[in-house]
């Protein structure tokens, strides 16, 4: 093995803007929208990491809609508005591109995807890099909400048999579990958060043994607080954890 891949390292890509075409749109759960994009432009895609993102690109006026038909972006004056999502599948055989969206009734992300058809275009840039986590451990803590589904969805296929997988993902009500396929030793809990606190939770869980890797994605503010439970109730090192806000309750929050 060389050292990149058995140690937790990153790789930067160059970032290409890219136009993509909607092949088909599919209903996961009442709230969870799949949307396959596709074109000769995903050629040279490059997502190393479970959890990378991508910048979907929306325009806010024709100038702007120009340019990034023209893929002249980027260009003085031309700020569209961005959203972050993970790529969920890619199959560059066949010049696909998965996005899973949680359709939360606002926001440009959610409304285009509620909108999404067959032949509608989306430009897309990055990933810029990667965190790439090789397989090395020997169980995995996976904490998330529905924004996080896409990266803990591709983690779990990328894991090998003989892992202990935890996960704790918060959703909004029984009907939006999803199947995670894996051939890891998978044990799923689902918290819906009008009847549990996900703290809770994270609180009374007993940990898989052997050397372990955690990896937790919740709003801005959950986030920092199932950190600092993970750090200092549960031990985990901080070497062995990563912690993300996926999105703000509190636009303000900038700490």
């Amino acid at each position: 093995m060389t050292s990149s891949e058995n140690t937790i390292h990153r790789v930067m890509h160059p970032i290409k803007h890219r136009q993509l075409t909607v092949l088909k749109v599919v209903d996961l759960t009442p709230r969870m929208r799949r949307v396959t994009l596709g074109g000769e432009q995903l050629q040279g895609f490059v997502s190393l990491g479970s959890d990378d993102h991508v910048k979907l690109l929306f325009a806010n006026n024709a100038e702007e809609q120009a340019a990034m038909d023209a893929l002249d972006l980027p260009k003085d004056g031309i700020k569209p508005t961005m959203r972050e999502y993970t790529p969920r599948r890619i199959d560059l055989v066949n010049n696909e591109l998965d996005l899973d969206f949680v359709l939360h009734g606002d926001g440009p992300a959610s409304t285009w995807a509620a909108q999404a058809k067959p032949g509608h275009r989306l430009n897309i840039a990055g990933p810029r890099g990667s965190l790439v986590v090789p397989d090395i451990f020997d169980s995995y803590l996976l904490v998330g909400d529905e924004t996080a589904i896409p990266a803990i969805g591709r983690r779990l296929e990328e894991l090998g048999a003989g892992r202990k997988v935890l996960v704790v993902v918060e959703i909004e009500d029984e009907h939006e579990r999803q199947a995670l396929p894996s051939k890891a030793d998978v044990e799923v809990i689902w918290v819906e958060r009008h009847k549990q606190s996900v703290l809770d939770v994270l609180a009374g869980l007993q940990l898989p043994g052997g050397d372990l890797y955690a990896w937790v994605a919740l709003e801005k503010a959950l986030t920092r607080k199932a950190k600092a439970l993970l750090l200092e109730e549960k031990g985990i090192a901080d070497d062995r954890l990563k912690a993300a806000a996926y999105w703000r309750l509190d636009p303000h929050d900038e700490e």
